[in-house]
Parts: structure tokens; sequence; C-alpha cells
């Protein structure tokens, strides 16, 4: 369950005019403001990928060692992060997953995790549906993922550097007491119905990182059927708004390495055209 559990977590961090948007495809930046010190820096993570497409080069390990911090979307090194998730993974008012769904959607979607994800679908019962993404995407991968945030966690720990979140686990998870369950159940079950679909656009996804398009990907994203689906304002927009503030803060006490989403890093909207905003220089580091 926990293992379960931790790979929703990694996941639910994908989906989430003046300005200056980026047009350097680049994963890595540096971002100083005038009167500090020593800059910190931002990189674009993509939370699942398979072991032959990950990579941490020595660039990207060397400019951590320059950092005094690790700040994460939220806190991966928490001891208590697991019984947070616990506690707050249920839907609200006592709904169930078989009240979203009919009787033949039921038995079909116990009949795919149960075959293909090899889980039962009554421990997730109660459970807000965005998390039934989490071990699908054992079905959508065709490998035991690997993750980069838990790579820099290790990283911070052998260089003995503190790991943050720029937010809580219980702000990720109240994000999905605002989309209808009804339409995350949906998204199940359309990326269940389509799944060769699904893999392909994954694929897609994973070259556009490797080949850090940051633009090209976070267009992807947008246009996704398996991601947002209307909901880029809530999952996206407004928490990179909150972000940033957070950020300045942050960057202003100390130099840190901030790893989010890729997705988070692309378009006018996103928290490197917010940074450049505040007064922030941020440069692609190559």
């Amino acid at each position: 369950m926990k293992k379960l559990l931790l790979s929703f977590v990694l996941l639910m961090q994908c989906f989430f005019a003046s300005a200056q948007a980026p047009v350097e495809n680049s994963l890595l930046w540096e971002i100083t403001t005038p009167g500090q010190a020593k800059p910190s820096y931002l990189f674009g993570t993509i939370h699942l990928i398979c072991p032959t497409d990950f990579l941490l080069s020595d660039s990207l390990k060397a400019t951590l060692a320059r950092t005094q911090q690790v700040a994460l979307e939220i806190d991966m090194d928490d001891p208590g992060m697991m019984a947070s998730m616990m506690k707050s993974m249920n839907m609200s008012d006592g709904n169930e997953l078989k009240k979203l769904v009919t009787e033949q959607q039921y038995a079909k979607l116990s009949q795919f995790y149960k075959d293909s994800v090899g889980v039962a679908l009554a421990m997730f019962e109660k459970a807000k549906p965005f998390i039934l993404m989490g071990p699908l995407f054992n079905a959508v991968l065709s490998c035991q993922p690997q993750s980069y945030e838990m790579s820099l966690v290790e990283l911070a720990a052998e260089q003995k550097s503190e790991v943050i979140g720029i937010e809580t686990l219980d702000e990720q998870m109240a994000i999905f007491d605002t989309i209808p369950y009804q339409d995350q159940i949906k998204t199940i079950i359309t990326m269940i119905d389509s799944l060769p679909q699904a893999r392909k656009e994954f694929s897609n996804l994973v070259a556009l990182y490797k080949s850090q398009k940051i633009n090209d990907l976070y267009n992807l994203m947008m246009a996704s059927n398996y991601g947002m689906d209307g909901n880029e304002e809530v999952m996206l927009f407004a928490r990179n708004k909150k972000w940033v503030p957070r950020i300045k803060k942050i960057a202003a006490e100390k130099p840190t390495f901030f790893a989010v989403g890729a997705g988070h890093l692309g378009g006018d909207r996103g928290v490197i055209s917010l940074l450049r905003k505040e007064g922030f220089k941020v440069r692609a580091i190559k």
C-alpha cells in the first residue's frame, strides 16, 4: 500500500502577456535576484520514468552540490508523509467509488486493476479517484519506474542538505476535493479504454523531456486527454502563482535547489515566467 501511495504522490505532481516566457530548451536554470549573494537553481523533473530514460548529469549533481538545501513540490523526505496521505486520501461526504460509476464500469475497473495492475480495487473504494492513477501507470509503463524526486532526496542526504517542500501534502490533496470526483474517474476510465494511445502520448512526453523542450512539453500536457481536462487553473496555474512568493522567500534564506515537475516551467504562466516578472534573472544552464 505504501508503494502504491508513493507512486500516486509522485504522479499527481505530474498533472500540475507581459511575462517573459522561456524560449530556451533547458531543464536546469540558475535563478538570481539583486542583492542575493549566491544563486539558487530550478530543475524540471518528470515524476515517473523508465530507468533507461533516467539521467542525473554530472552538471546537475555539481549544481546541487553548490546549494544548501533541496526544495521539492512537497517534502518527500518527511517521515510522516505516508501517515498524512492515509488521513487525506479519502473522498469527502462519505462518497464511494461504486457511487460514481455504473455496475458495468465498476466490474470492468475491478477486473482491469486485478489483471493488469495487480491490486484489488476494493482497497481504493473510498479514495479520491485520482489516487487510482498512480498504480494505473504500472500498466502504462513497460518498466519499474524511477523517480527524480527520490534520487534528489538521496543526493541531498549524501551532502547532508535538508529537504523541504514548497507546498504541503495537505494542500496537494485538497486540490482533488475541488475537482468533481466524476471527472476524476472519467479520466481513469478514458486512459484504460485507450491504453495504446496513452502509452504513445507518454512516450512523446518522455522524448520532449529528454530533449529539454519545456514549452513543447507544456503544450502536450495542456492538450492531453489524461491529465488536467479543463482543471488547468487549479492544478497548474494557481499553484505556479502560489509557489513564486514561497520560492522567493526560500531562496532569500539560503542557496536552494528547487525541483518541480517540468510542466510547471513552460508557458507565459509558468514558474520561469512568473519569477522573471518578480525581478529574478532566470538563466538556462546547458
